[in-house]
């Protein structure tokens, strides 16, 4: 099955069968991650954690949140209140006051900070933890993109000044890049338009990946909160000269499912999935080719390539399940995505060699079992190197420009991501989504692109130029 022809299908089919996540669970909007996509998910995790954690606490807050806490912020709640799963019994007894599932938690964190934060030797303040969050979604959900309980990792830091702040939105950028860098994906990273940022940020920066079916996917969210959340908490500190000041916080969030959906839909092909070597969870796995009284002697011969593999810490399977032939087993592991296959028979006995199949692009080669090491980490490099390439082209394929609603309409049906002249007018944002299956996503951050023309919706000067597109 192709993914491009029906993405919801094979995506779902995929899930199951290479076993991700299951989303049978009887309560809709929650998914039960299985093994092999768990242990994906941590891998990504595990990514994160280790670049966040050279500079940045690890912890774990409490899940529920109390409402006069969640209150302070007054935008923040506004943003949030028609998501939000309450708590208001302990078994008959009603509680005394209403407790929440988090959404995020930036209200659970700050009355913390200000009790951590007194002067400005406590600052700067970095913390992060990975953690499950709770939204009653509305929308139609879907495993790994839209659901009401998701894996996330937060981070929120806490600064003596905007410019401080500022950096350290810089900062959280770089770690993102160089996460999703790693797993192969492509992205843009916008500016959100105001009336789409973050409940209570000053502004907000969002990573969007294409997908196979037209819509983007945002993997990840950087925000500036300057002084906002600060003065509803009254988190302050005492500056050098003695004066109490409030902090500037900043916060960033990563969606674990939707960062591992994103590297399903782009590297995954009608075999199943394809998986960048550095999350794989078996990143070989050794088949050995029976062939009649020799199988004795060939499994023997698979055994020693696995400790060659494993003792040069290559995560790697063998296969020797002797109630499936070769084909079943080439065809379940390439569903499992594992980067590389090693076939094993009598020949490669003979010679003291392996054969490497790629799956990839399913190219085969030959290597001595004293090379096999040096050969499969040169197959990963270049599995890698292929699957990241590929990716940024297809996102190169998905952007195209449209001048008029017309146009936008064409490409919105053409399932692309698209450029437009916009005058950064809210109005006109809303009428160009009533009119068309899309919605504008934002402007390149870091870098400014030049309007061609006026804006696309009502024909004045344009200051910027949107991406438009459809979205999870």
């Amino acid at each position: 099955m192709q993914k491009d022809e029906n993405f919801g299908e094979w995506f779902d089919k995929v899930l199951l069968k290479a076993q991700v996540v299951d989303d049978r669970y009887p309560v809709k909007g929650f998914t039960v991650y299985t093994g092999w996509g768990f242990s994906i998910a941590k891998r990504i995790v595990r990514m994160l954690e280790e670049r966040l954690e050279e500079d940045h606490q690890p912890m774990q807050f409490p899940v529920v949140i109390p409402e006069d806490a969640f209150q302070k912020e007054a935008e923040h709640i506004a943003g949030f209140s028609g998501e939000v799963f309450w708590i208001t019994h302990a078994g008959e007894n009603r509680l005394d006051r209403r407790l929440l599932l988090r959404p995020t938690s930036e209200t659970a964190i700050y009355p913390m900070f200000k009790l951590w934060i007194r002067s400005h030797a406590d600052l700067p303040l970095r913390m992060h933890q990975t953690c499950n969050v709770y939204r009653y979604e509305t929308k139609a959900t879907r495993p790994l993109y839209r659901g009401r309980e998701f894996l996330w990792n937060e981070a929120h830091t806490a600064h003596a000044d905007y410019e401080d702040a500022e950096h350290q939105v810089r900062k959280g950028v770089e770690i993102y890049r160089s996460v999703y860098d790693r797993l192969g994906l492509s992205y843009l990273l916008l500016k959100r338009p105001d009336f789409d940022k973050f409940a209570g940020a000053v502004y907000s920066l969002a990573f969007d990946t294409w997908n196979p079916d037209g819509k983007v996917n945002q993997i990840g969210t950087v925000h500036e909160l300057g002084e906002n959340f600060a003065r509803a908490f009254e988190v302050t500190y005492e500056d050098e000269g003695g004066v109490q000041r409030l902090v500037s916080t900043t916060c960033y969030g990563m969606g674990i499912g939707r960062v591992l959906a994103a590297t399903i839909a782009h590297h995954g092909d009608e075999h199943g999935l394809v998986l960048p070597p550095v999350v794989a969870p078996k990143q070989v796995v050794i088949v050995p080719i029976p062939f009649k009284s020799k199988q004795a002697e060939i499994l023997t011969y698979a055994r020693e390539a696995e400790a060659v593999l494993r003792d040069a810490g290559i995560r790697v399977a063998l296969d020797d399940d002797d109630r499936l032939r070769p084909g079943e087993k080439y065809y379940k592991w390439e569903m499992f995505g594992v980067p590389v296959r090693v076939e094993v028979g009598p020949r490669e006995v003979e010679q003291r060699s392996v054969t490497l199949v790629r799956r990839d692009n399913r190219e085969r080669s030959k290597a001595k079992l004293n090379d096999l090491v040096d050969a499969a980490r040169s197959l990963f490099d270049a599995i890698y190197k292929s699957l990241r390439e590929r990716s940024w082209e297809r996102l190169e394929a998905e952007l195209g420009d449209a001048n008029s609603l017309d146009e936008l309409k064409a490409l919105m049906d053409d399932r692309r991501i698209v450029r437009v002249n916009w005058c950064g007018d809210p109005d006109c944002a809303f009428r160009l989504k009533d009119q068309v299956a899309g919605e504008i996503r934002g402007t390149l951050w870091g870098e400014h692109e030049e309007s061609t023309g006026p804006c696309i919706v009502c024909g004045g000067p344009a200051r910027e130029v949107a991406y438009v597109s459809r979205t999870y």
